[in-house]
């Protein structure tokens, strides 16, 4: 893989007026993710906040259907807030606190309450403001009603098929109109270089430890 690439995928298409932060975060990553501290302090906060390392859960019921191989599942879900998101959210919410960002924009809602959560015991405070499309919202209400407990403020894009994409390309549009005083965390693996090398990479804590209960 090239700087960036996956295949045919990736690279860094993004408007000029962005490209010093992008470029920022990129380094700020690069000098952070084998810092010895900064991965001590990501551990610890994976384990005693996030609740990992999760559990494997042996499928007996689907394996005996299948006939085959054994079927475990990953429980994620039982991580706090309920997803796999948080694991990418501590850690970048740690390189913000790191590299000294004052402020968080963003646009996924499970990322968004996280972020909120996460303020309070890194003991930082920023403004949150979180952009997701009309539709998310709808469907995820109740993740939008414990935001906006935990003092994020959710703009529900109308735009477009108002979901996901259109979030992000808001959310861009904040960014480069906010950049001097704004750090933007995306929660999926997309946007531009190095968002989803980072994305990946915090998200890669899924398989390196396990708990398994076999039968």
């Amino acid at each position: 893989m090239s700087k960036g690439r996956f295949g045919i995928h990736g690279g860094q298409y993004i408007p000029e007026t962005l490209m010093n932060a992008v470029i920022e975060l990129e380094e700020a990553y690069n000098h952070y993710k084998d810092d010895p501290e900064f991965n001590a302090e990501l551990t610890e906060l994976l384990n005693e906040y996030a609740g990992r390392p999760s559990r494997l859960y042996f499928a007996s019921h689907m394996t005996e259907d299948l006939g085959g191989a054994k079927v475990y599942l990953k429980r994620e879900d039982l991580n706090h807030t309920g997803a796999h998101k948080i694991n990418n959210v501590l850690g970048q919410v740690l390189l913000a606190k790191k590299w000294a960002r004052p402020v968080s924009l963003q646009k996924q809602a499970q990322v968004s309450m996280v972020w909120q959560q996460q303020q309070q015991q890194l003991l930082w405070v920023w403004n949150v403001k979180s952009s997701m499309g009309k539709e998310d919202t709808e469907r995820q209400a109740l993740n939008v009603y414990r935001m906006r407990l935990l003092g994020a403020k959710v703009n529900a894009v109308t735009s477009g098929t108002a979901t996901l994409k259109d979030a992000v390309s808001e959310t861009m549009r904040e960014w480069t109109n906010r950049i001097s005083d704004t750090h933007y965390v995306l929660g999926s693996v997309m946007g531009p270089h190095p968002f989803p090398t980072i994305v990946r990479d915090f998200q890669a804590v899924i398989s390196k430890r396990n708990q398994r209960a076999d039968p």
